[in-house]
């Protein structure tokens, strides 16, 4: 590998560290959030400033980058798909940040909201499997024994019967998240990336206000009581982060990047224990561990890496 791709991968990482680490701290602005706001309010608040964020980052970008050809030629057709899949993207969005918020105001633990979201890195090719055919490895059924009981040991403490609504109002988050990830994976290619995700933010503020204001849920003071979380959950997580995952993924390889960024799940909880002083029991601590383990299995192809390693293994014979 030539040494200036070697320097714009460890960038790339870099940035990709700082977008997981700017995510899992999130949780905690999305904690603290729910002490003077409604989860609707929450979520128009920070979705609002979400899109207004990446307003300048879209014209930017728009000025640098060339126009497709065939984008000149049918631009309403463009126009079109944008819209109808900005809607569908942002449904399905809408809904996943909703719950989360919910379950986020249950819990009242960024740590444990965060390693419970993390499943959606499982579920991916699990819902994969079930309704698009897609292949699906043993490492990847391992991710799910894994992630099944840390997910058992986190949130089951008296019985099967007694786990916590909090956290399964979670779990459908990370369903609804997993729903999402494979929607953009199947109309990403074809649309702007950067346009997609302003008109699907556009669509979820849209949503929560409405929700908000049919719920009578408006509430100003309790938004400036907590306007230094909002900020940083819409600003900082929606717009900057998003800006460092579309550049540091330009340099990493999809699987490499995939495996920095679930580390937010173990940056929720460090920034739940620096900033809200959290802490778990041992069993906690395990299944967050165990989960842990599980979205990393998940990631791994094992034909990949075969072949990777046999391919390394050639080069280096014919170097010999």
């Amino acid at each position: 590998m030539p040494e200036s791709e070697k320097q714009r991968r460890v960038v790339g990482s870099v940035l990709l560290l700082v977008t997981a680490l700017i995510w899992g701290f999130a949780f905690v602005s999305q904690v603290q959030g729910m002490q003077s706001m409604s989860p609707a309010f929450f979520n128009a608040i920070r979705f609002t400033l979400g899109a207004a964020s990446l307003f300048p980052v879209l014209l930017l970008s728009s000025r640098t980058r060339a126009r497709r050809a065939d984008d000149e030629r049918q631009p309403a057709g463009r126009r079109g798909r944008l819209v109808l899949w900005s809607c569908v993207c942002g449904l399905v969005l809408w809904a996943g940040a909703t719950s989360q918020q919910i379950g986020v105001q249950m819990s009242m633990s960024a740590g444990h909201s965060g390693f419970v979201t993390a499943l959606y890195i499982v579920l991916v090719p699990v819902l994969g499997f079930l309704f698009l055919h897609r292949r699906i490895h043993v490492l990847t059924v391992s991710a799910i024994i894994v992630s099944v009981i840390g997910f058992y040991l986190l949130c089951v403490t008296d019985g099967i019967r007694n786990v916590g609504t909090g956290d399964l109002v979670l779990l459908a988050s990370a369903v609804l998240y997993a729903t999402h990830i494979l929607v953009i994976d199947r109309v990403g290619d074809r649309l702007d990336p950067l346009e997609l995700s302003l008109g699907q933010y556009l669509v979820v503020s849209l949503l929560s206000w409405v929700m908000t204001l049919s719920l009578h849920q408006v509430d100003w003071r309790g938004a400036l009581a907590c306007a230094g979380a909002v900020a940083y959950a819409g600003i900082m997580s929606v717009g900057v982060a998003y800006t460092l995952q579309v550049v540091g993924q330009r340099y990493v390889p999809p699987s490499q990047a995939s495996m920095i960024m679930s580390l937010e799940s173990l940056f929720s909880a460090v920034g739940g224990a620096l900033i809200l002083h959290e802490t778990m029991t041992g069993r906690a601590y395990a299944g967050c561990a165990l989960i842990f383990l599980g979205t990393i299995l998940a990631q791994i192809d094992p034909e990949r890496l075969l072949n990777r390693i046999f391919q390394d293994d050639s080069q280096q014979q014919a170097i010999q």
